[in-house]
C-alpha cells in the first residue's frame, strides 16, 4: 500500500459509511453497540500504552500494540456498519445542556474519525517503510485524534445507552 492508496481509502472510506447509512438490510445486530464501544475503550488504553511504550524505546511492544489497535479500529468499523445498516438510529431524548453536550461529542467524533483515517494510515506506512522521521511528524497529530475518537466513542455510547431499544 502506498500514499496515493491511502488517499483513496482516505476519501472513499467516510464516502462508503455515509452511503451505507442509506441501506437497511436484514439481520440483528442491536448488540453491536454494546461490543464496539468496549472496543473503542480497549483502543484508547492500547493507544496510551503504545505511547508510553515507545517513549521507553520499546519498539516490538509499541508496533504491536499500534497493530492490535489497527484491526480492532478495523473490527468496530465493521460492527459499527453492520448495526447501522440492520437497526434504526437511537435517538438522543435529552434535553438542555446534556442534549448540546451529546450532539458536540458525537459530531467533534464523527469529524475527528475522519480526519485520523489518513494520519493513522500514513503513520503506518511511513513507521513500515522505516522512514521514521515522516512517522513522527505525522504521528504526533495521528496519536491524539485517534485517541480522541475512541475516547469519545465510549463517551458517546455511554451517553446514549439507556435509550437504546430492549
Amino acid at each position: 500500500m502506498g500514499i496515493k492508496t491511502i488517499n483513496i481509502i482516505s476519501i472513499i472510506l467516510p464516502v462508503i459509511v455515509l452511503l451505507l447509512f442509506q441501506v437497511k438490510v436484514e439481520g440483528n445486530f442491536s448488540y453491536f453497540p454494546h461490543i464496539y464501544a468496549p472496543v473503542n475503550g480497549v483502543v484508547a488504553v492500547l493507544l496510551v500504552s503504545a505511547y508510553f511504550a515507545i517513549k521507553s524505546k520499546k519498539v516490538t511492544l509499541h508496533k504491536t500494540l499500534i497493530r492490535i489497535s489497527i484491526l480492532l479500529s478495523i473490527l468496530f468499523l465493521i460492527m459499527y456498519i453492520m448495526y447501522h445498516a440492520t437497526t434504526e438510529e437511537t435517538v438522543f431524548p435529552g434535553q438542555g445542556f446534556i442534549k448540546y453536550f451529546y450532539y458536540f461529542v458525537l459530531a467533534s467524533h464523527i469529524l475527528m474519525s475522519v480526519f485520523a483515517i489518513p494520519l493513522v494510515l500514513r503513520a503506518y506506512y511511513y513507521a513500515s517503510k522505516k522512514d521514521f522521521e515522516r512517522h513522527k511528524k505525522i504521528a504526533k497529530y495521528a496519536f491524539p485524534i485517534w485517541l480522541y475518537v475512541a475516547i469519545t466513542g465510549v463517551t458517546v455510547y455511554l451517553i446514549i445507552l439507556p435509550y437504546y431499544p430492549g
